[in-house]
């Protein structure tokens, strides 16, 4: 698809008698482009080459100063323009391997392989196509606007959010030692349930830390018709996942935030055939270190000692593996969310503001701020949906199509309009105190 340059750079600025609806109104074709261009065009987690190389384009168009391949396919944008404070917006890259159910002409029909070697569709059924758009868009009008503000701004465009290990990647790789460091980070996330021109707020604790857990459970395969030679994995494994509900209901806090979701039961290979093991998978969510502690522990108990009353001898104990880093908790600082938050107020009106509960999905946006001197962050959700649809769904009770759905996708000009002119809004206030 032919790339749209941008057209304002060569006529210089957007002065303070302009405005910013304008300018948006005016970009919105190309950004409109741009938004199907990577909605048809998704690419998965730690392999978004081309979504890298397409996001470093545009916002050197823009007039910034563009590093590629940080932390595999990150890019960093920097934009100096003066004294002052620095400012970091980051967008994500990564699609999901979901097969994209729709007739929209963009719809993704891109399919590919995934690490595993298995054949995947890939669709972009996050969002992150819509925050990539809001990015290069907001990184345009800041761009066309630098006799409003003075500071410095660090763009970055970030892999493998989907696998909560892109933000780790960039860092380790030197973004806060390497570029400016920001005094301040932001960042839009697309939601599925809240209509256009609404922005979901939640300040403090504002996603859930994740982990996942693999369990095997082992045990003494044999014939179906004599359980009683054998150690039933399966039975022990449907004990285990019952058991470990209990962990949330019975031993924590009942208004303490908690998930413990199995998504994953894998055992035998006939009807007649006891196994000798069966594969758990799980997903853990939780809001606080001290709590997630509590949970994976009692995990491993509850574990341990299932496998102890079957009758198992120490070495067929189940064995309970913690994969990967995993995704901490996002606290959105008070003091940035309600600054923020009020801007917004301002130019979209008081009811576009909507507190939103702690979510219990994860976001590595939140290792941004685990730094020595806990750089301040705020990520707010950008309603994407039709507001007649949200209002029927509120009548008559029909589920909206949510993240990761094969169904789900924002409206996408006037998601973008108010993407765009809220993240510019935004780092503009920032710079000016």
């Amino acid at each position: 698809m032919k790339l749209f340059v941008f057209a304002l750079l060569a006529t210089a600025s957007l002065h303070a008698a302009d405005s910013i609806d304008t300018f948006i109104e005016e970009q919105r074709p190309s950004l409109i482009q741009l938004y199907e261009h990577l909605h048809a065009n998704p690419e998965l987690s730690f392999h978004e080459e081309k979504t890298s190389a397409r996001m470093a384009q545009e916002i050197r168009a823009a007039g910034f100063e563009v590093t590629e391949k940080v932390g595999g396919f990150g890019v960093v944008a920097v934009l100096k323009n003066g004294p002052g404070k620095t400012v970091l917006v980051r967008t994500d890259l990564d699609g999901l391997p979901v097969r994209e159910i729709g007739s929209v002409p963009y719809v993704s029909k891109t399919t590919t392989k995934d690490d595993a070697g298995n054949d995947v569709s890939v669709m972009h059924a996050c969002g992150h196509d819509m925050h990539m758009t809001c990015w290069v868009g907001a990184a345009r009008a800041l761009a066309a606007s630098k006799d409003q503000w003075k500071g410095t701004l660090v763009f970055i465009a970030q892999p493998a959010e989907e696998r909560g290990m892109g933000a780790l990647a960039m860092i380790e790789d030197g973004l806060f030692q390497r570029f400016p460091r920001p005094d301040v980070c932001l960042a839009l996330h697309c939601d599925a349930g809240l209509p256009v021109g609404t922005f979901g707020v939640t300040s403090g604790p504002a996603t859930a830390s994740t982990d996942t857990v693999d369990i095997l459970v082992k045990g003494v395969g044999g014939h179906g018709a004599m359980p009683n030679t054998t150690k039933d994995p399966i039975v022990l494994a449907s004990q285990i996942v019952v058991a470990l509900q209990t962990i949330d209901s019975r031993e924590l806090h009942p208004v303490e935030p908690v998930v413990v979701t199995v998504g994953k039961f894998n055992g035998g290979t006939k009807h007649n055939i006891i196994p000798d093991k069966v594969e758990l998978g799980l997903t853990v969510r939780t809001t606080s270190p001290e709590t997630r502690n509590q949970v994976l522990e009692s995990i491993k108990r509850i574990c341990r000692g299932l496998g102890i009353a079957a009758g198992l001898p120490e070495n067929l104990l189940p064995e309970i593996k913690l994969t990967g880093p995993g995704t901490p908790s996002l606290f959105n600082d008070p003091a940035l969310t309600a600054r923020v938050s009020q801007v917004w107020a301002e130019a979209f009106g008081k009811a576009s503001i909507i507190e939103r509960k702690t979510s219990m999905a994860g976001e590595d946006f939140s290792r941004y701020t685990m730094t020595s001197d806990k750089i301040p962050v705020f990520l707010a959700w950008l309603g994407t949906v039709a507001p007649e649809k949200v209002e029927k769904a509120k009548t008559t009770g029909e589920i909206l199509p949510s993240l990761h759905s094969p169904f789900y996708r924002p409206e996408a000009a006037p998601s973008i309009t108010v993407g765009v002119k809220a993240m510019a809004l935004a780092v503009m206030s920032e710079l000016k105190r």
